[in-house]
């Protein structure tokens, strides 16, 4: 189970840069809504929640992540790969 956690966490890592250039797009956006439509306080804060949370598009790219890095790791399992071997097929599974 800590092997599956570990691959799933490292292929999350991979597209993280992609992510994160993609959070940090989305709170500049939201930033200048917000102040635009002058909101403060309590309605700040749930606009805010509302706006960077993720749509079901992103929530359905981020389970297929997961998925195609369960079925790598399922594949490594299955070829007997052990260590630097495992990682890197579990790497490139996931990325391709």
């Amino acid at each position: 189970m800590k092997l599956v956690i570990t691959a799933v966490a490292l292929c999350l890592a991979v597209s993280a840069p992609a992510f994160a250039q993609t959070q940090k797009e989305k709170m500049k956006g939201c930033n200048a809504e917000a102040k635009t439509k002058a909101l403060k306080g309590d309605e700040r804060r749930a606009f805010m929640s509302q706006c960077l949370s993720l749509t079901a598009a992103e929530k359905q790219e981020r389970q297929a992540q997961v998925d195609k890095a369960k079925a790598c790791i399922a594949d490594a399992k299955g070829k007997a790969l052990k260590g630097d071997a495992r990682k890197k097929f579990v790497s490139e599974c996931s990325a391709a």
